[in-house]
């Protein structure tokens, strides 16, 4: 079974063809958790399967490194158009993708046979608690979190996949390693939580950190760029249009009802998967 290693900004992922479903669902996350383990395998933030779709051009379905499967990623799905024109699976510059968090529409950049940035439009944030999901009644917005003793002004929402956006005077020296755990697997988040701890530069400009549920910190996160920028228009924080800085590169992010994530998209190189692995 082939496979492409790809990224977006640093954010990396297995990619494999799974129409004819050779990699059953029950041994999916077994599979992700074996390839992407850095140093003894591929070495991923993550395992993208391409399926087959009846409610768009093509499904894609995400596993985290640590096996737990993914409502949406906004990274991993420029990589998965990119693999998918390119493998002549949907050759579209405009393409639909079924996830978890509903059909996306993404609009392609080619230059002869190769996709060099794709435009996502992501949905409009829900802020409902029980939509993103998150304990309690209402919304959670600019609201005191206590972590441990520890308070934090947070505001969450869900963009498919739960976030909670904090915003920091300082976010190259905070302690994300130390307090995105916490947060992560706090009780408050039934299903677990992206956060985020962003620093605005300007009303167009922001910096950002990111931990991921499932992953850890990631050098860039494309939902988590939409739900900071969205954090920050509900908050007066930002404008409509954003530059995020995140440690692997930067993304466009555009708010005007819904969001619409713009970046790109890189191959790092093709290989094998062999029975036993794909059996691990």
């Amino acid at each position: 079974m082939k496979f492409w290693k790809m990224h977006g900004l640093g954010n990396d992922y297995v990619v494999v063809d799974n129409r004819n479903q050779h990699i059953a669902s029950t041994a999916a996350a077994s599979l992700a958790r074996k390839l992407c383990e850095r140093r003894f395998s591929v070495g991923a933030d993550g395992l993208l399967l391409v399926e087959a779709s009846s409610a768009a051009d093509v499904k894609m379905r995400i596993f985290n490194a640590d096996g737990s499967e993914a409502e949406m990623c906004g990274n991993g799905i420029r990589c998965f158009a990119k693999y998918c024109y390119e493998n002549n699976i949907a050759k579209k510059t405009e393409l639909t993708v079924e996830t978890l968090a509903g059909v996306k529409k993404l609009w392609l950049t080619v230059s002869g046979n190769s996709v060099a940035t794709v435009k996502v439009e992501m949905g409009a944030p829900a802020l409902e608690r029980s939509k993103i999901p998150m304990v309690g009644k209402g919304t959670c917005i600019n609201e005191e979190l206590q972590v441990n003793g520890e308070k934090f002004k947070v505001t969450c929402l869900s963009l498919g996949n739960p976030h909670c956006v904090i915003f920091v005077d300082n976010v190259a020296d905070y302690p994300v390693q130390n307090i995105g755990p916490k947060i992560e697997n706090h009780r408050a988040f039934p299903n677990r939580t992206n956060v985020e701890f962003a620093q605005v530069l300007n009303r167009n400009e922001l910096k950002l950190r990111v931990w991921e549920r499932g992953c850890g910190e990631t050098l860039a996160c494309g939902t988590g760029a939409c739900a900071t920028v969205a954090a920050g228009n509900i908050l007066g924080k930002l404008d409509s249009k954003v530059t995020v800085h995140l440690l692997g590169g930067d993304l466009e992010v555009e708010y005007a009802e819904h969001l619409f994530l713009k970046g790109p998209a890189e191959k790092v190189f093709e290989g094998k998967l062999f029975e036993e692995v794909q059996k691990a």
